[in-house]
């Protein structure tokens, strides 16, 4: 296996599949739905062999960078880089960015092995002969996918048929369907050469250049401007945003993969998941004697066949069978497991009312650099949220033109720091913030630390903030 097949992460989608619990701001990435570990975090784990890759480059945008800079230094992991999307361009743009990106670096025979950052993959024996012969295969001049073995006829994926045996577990592409209707995947697994599409390519640097440049020169071109274009932020490269804003709109599928004549796919049979449904996520996780998934705070009784999570109130289920039940803060989603591939037509009409249309973008809990926060309780003129800062971290410091705060530390040290004064703050004890004072909260402990927080005033938006010095480069 050649060292130098550097990953290139995709993680700034955004999507709503998993509603409640992945949301607009908060994607499926970055929650842990398959183990201690968020679905990013196994993705790096799954590239951390430095025999066979480089440290990898993550693309993804403004809004996810701190989420990327923290769950990679959660796990020790070395990255070559965090690329920022100025705005969402699809696979096409961000591939020619990762192509340009990695050919500067380490030169246009490196192997670019780009994957999704939410996938749930087993590391096995069959895993590592897949890449083995994608290796090989882009050696020759192939622009290689990995086709997983249905396990039915999934109406939810793209299809790929092969074509010639190329030799080394590799075979050309004959062509490519797009999600097809129940009924025409059914014909499809019938013929026995369909697979589908993982997401998942493996090319050399240079070979995709020069194919993006055939097939979609005006991506290539506007990924290239905009990575030359681009401005170093702290760990971060933001792309030019008037040169990445010219790059179409377009998946590297349609751009390349079924235009090109080197198109080439490994029939891949090692454990896959694109975890894109609820009940996709009770496949993959360990279920009971009744054939259940119960995870958090959560009590089934007389159920079968059902996945259960809460991470707030305690659910209760009692005599159902093949439901989903999932509960976060803010909302509680209820239904057929079965028909779980569905659940975007619901989050459309939650986000069609101006009175739900919230719950679709963010959760009460928000994560920032430094830890996040939990809205607890909004009212008239007042808030209350419960603050978690990690061990070493602080809060910019800061002030409020509109309102005064009051922070009651209920778990490890605060030092605040309001004006000239400095206190430390142990459990029970609290300390008032006044309106327009210029303040900071930091942890100097090695433990988690808890805050809650009251805020009253006359506009309590989190737009009211001034920021005068930050460490994590936030204006």
């Amino acid at each position: 296996m050649p060292p130098n097949i550097i990953p290139a992460i995709m993680a700034g989608g955004r999507g709503t599949r998993l509603w409640p619990l992945s949301r607009a701001t908060a994607a499926k990435q970055f929650l842990k739905l398959a183990g201690e570990e968020t679905l990013f975090q196994a993705t790096l784990q799954r590239v951390s062999d430095s025999t066979i890759y480089g440290a990898p480059l993550v693309i993804t945008n403004e809004e996810f960078r701190f989420l990327v800079a923290e769950q990679a230094r959660e796990l020790g992991a070395k990255l070559s880089g965090i690329v920022l999307e100025p705005l969402p361009r699809n696979t096409a743009a961000a591939v020619a960015v990762a192509a340009q990106i990695v050919g500067d670096r380490f030169g246009k025979d490196a192997f670019l092995f780009v994957l999704p950052s939410d996938h749930a993959i087993s590391v096995d024996d069959a895993y590592k002969s897949c890449l083995h012969s994608a290796c090989l295969a882009a050696s020759d001049g192939k622009l290689v996918t990995f086709g997983i073995q249905p396990s039915g006829p999934a109406t939810g994926y793209g299809y790929i048929q092969c074509g010639t045996d190329l030799g080394n577990g590799a075979h050309a592409v004959k062509r490519f369907v797009e999600k097809p209707s129940r009924e025409k995947a059914s014909a499809l697994l019938e013929c026995g050469n369909y697979y589908w599409n993982s997401g998942m390519f493996l090319f050399q640097v240079g070979r995709v250049i020069a194919e993006l440049e055939q097939h979609a020169p005006d991506v290539l071109t506007a990924a290239q401007a905009a990575v030359e274009g681009s401005t170093i932020d702290a760990d971060f490269l933001r792309l030019s945003l008037e040169d990445f804003s010219k790059a179409p709109s377009i998946s590297i599928d349609y751009a390349l993969m079924e235009k090109t004549a080197n198109a080439a796919v490994v029939p891949s049979h090692f454990s896959w998941s694109d975890l894109g449904s609820w009940d996709a996520v009770w496949k993959i996780e360990e279920q009971d004697l009744d054939g259940n998934v119960i995870k958090g705070n959560a009590t089934a009784h007389n159920t079968k066949n059902s996945l259960v999570m809460s991470r707030t109130t305690h659910l209760a289920v009692q005599g159902l069978d093949g439901v989903a039940v999932i509960a976060s803060e803010d909302a509680v989603f209820v239904g057929r497991l079965e028909e779980a591939h569905e659940i975007g037509n619901l989050v459309k009409r939650l986000a069609a009312d101006e009175n739900t249309a919230h719950l679709t973008e963010s959760h009460p809990t928000s994560l920032r650099p430094w830890g996040g926060f939990t809205t607890m309780l909004n009212g008239d003129r007042f808030q209350v949220k419960r603050l978690f800062v990690h061990p070493g971290k602080m809060l910019s410091l800061q002030k409020h033109f509109h309102r005064s705060e009051h922070w009651v530390c209920v778990k490890g040290a605060a030092e605040v720091t309001i004006d000239d004064s400095v206190t430390i703050l142990h459990e029970n004890q609290s300390i008032y913030i006044p309106q327009g004072s210029v303040h900071r909260l930091g942890n100097p402990g090695k433990i988690m630390l808890e805050i809650i927080e009251i805020q009253t005033g006359s506009y309590l938006g989190e737009d009211d903030i001034v920021r005068l010095v930050d460490e994590f480069g936030r204006a």
